[in-house]
């Protein structure tokens, strides 16, 4: 999904964890980074790829916000691990979405292998949703144990695969984000602060997890939007191995702060703009725009927007049947003549065969060129 860190990037601050990174989503390039794929103990990061699998259930209807499950006594227990657990006792029955917004506001066990239960039947097999989905995105370097993020020897991931999950998460269900930017939530009356301090210093910050793990030391994935010159930009920040819950919440903010200022963003295309327009063979059209249908977006060092070029290159002759949204064509991206970033263009419309006729007559005219 995220593009290599160039080489010509502005140096990275000094960050104070043992490994992190720092994402761009609307240009998904990569701006910074250190020991990003080390794997180390994801704490309650976890709960990031818990929490896209119930978010898939939702959509699918597998599972609905105004349904209740009733808290099992392995859920109540897990809870007792947790620094707030929302089930006052095992057997207690609570809303989906009630259990949604204590796993994501305060990192609750119970509420997370809950809702692990009422997707898979089990822990067993919700985990082992979890690793397929990792797998079918080619995070090799996770391999889930639990649900939860409590620690065990091989439960594992890398500030990159996080920064993965976390944009997976934003971008294919954006109604996750609400769940998580509450400052607090009240738990048998009591208010309860979110876990991630980010929230109450930036009003930018609308996510996501915070974690700690005696071995793995303390963790965030932290999410930010900002509007600059009239461009939207979010950016995703991990941080694995800090010292302290203020330490974590700090280099998040340190690295959220220094990829919007080191960086100007450059939109090269509106959604669904052609970037060219190119000859068909053999289709009922004769010719297919070529585009994304998101905005073409690209992060470059701060005042060098001007130094960037383009060279489109595809398949020639192209051939028919197309299908809309299929990859057609490549963009390279030059800054001041060094290679920055490829990006797929994809054909903005379908174009079906012609019938035989066309088809060989075009074939004839192919022949002759």
């Amino acid at each position: 999904m995220f593009a290599p860190r160039a080489a010509a990037m502005p140096a990275v601050p000094e960050v104070a964890a043992r490994a992190f990174i720092l994402q761009d989503v609307g240009s998904r390039q990569t701006l910074g980074e250190r020991q990003a794929d080390q794997p180390l103990p994801p704490a309650s990061l976890t709960k990031l790829m818990s929490a896209y699998l119930v978010f898939q259930a939702l959509e699918s209807g597998k599972l609905k916000s105004d349904q209740s499950l009733t808290v099992s006594d392995k859920a109540w227990r897990a809870g007792l691990n947790g620094a707030v657990r929302i089930a006052a006792a095992p057997n207690a029955t609570l809303r989906v979405d009630d259990l949604i917004r204590a796993m994501t506001v305060l990192n609750a066990n119970d509420a997370t292998i809950a809702l692990a239960e009422g997707v898979a039947g089990s822990v067993d097999a919700f985990v082992d949703m979890m690793n397929r989905q990792a797998q079918s995105w080619g995070l090799t370097a996770t391999r889930f144990q639990n649900a939860d993020g409590t620690a065990e020897r091989q439960h594992l991931s890398t500030a990159r695969d996080l920064s993965y999950i976390a944009a997976r998460l934003v971008l294919d269900f954006p109604s996750a984000l609400p769940y998580y930017a509450p400052k607090s939530i009240t738990v048998e009356g009591v208010p309860q602060p979110n876990r991630n301090l980010l929230l109450l210093r930036d009003p930018s910050v609308d996510g996501l997890q915070a974690g700690y793990t005696e071995s793995g030391g303390y963790a965030q994935v932290a999410t930010s939007r900002r509007t600059i010159a009239g461009v939207e930009r979010r950016l995703i920040s991990v941080v694995l191995g800090a010292n302290s819950s203020e330490a974590r919440a700090g280099e998040s903010q340190k690295l959220l702060n220094w990829g919007y200022s080191a960086f100007d963003v450059v939109k090269l295309f509106d959604a669904g703009q052609p970037v060219t327009t190119a000859k068909v063979w053999k289709g009922r059209s004769s010719t297919v725009p070529i585009g994304r249908p998101e905005p073409l977006i690209v992060v470059v060092p701060r005042g060098q927007g001007k130094l960037l070029k383009t060279q489109l290159t595809r398949p020639d002759p192209l051939m028919a049947p197309l299908l809309k949204g299929q990859n057609v064509a490549t963009l390279q991206i030059t800054l001041g003549g060094q290679p920055w970033q490829s990006r797929p263009l994809q054909a903005l419309e379908a174009v079906p065969s012609a019938g035989w006729l066309g088809r060989v007559l075009d074939a004839i005219r192919l022949g002759i060129q």
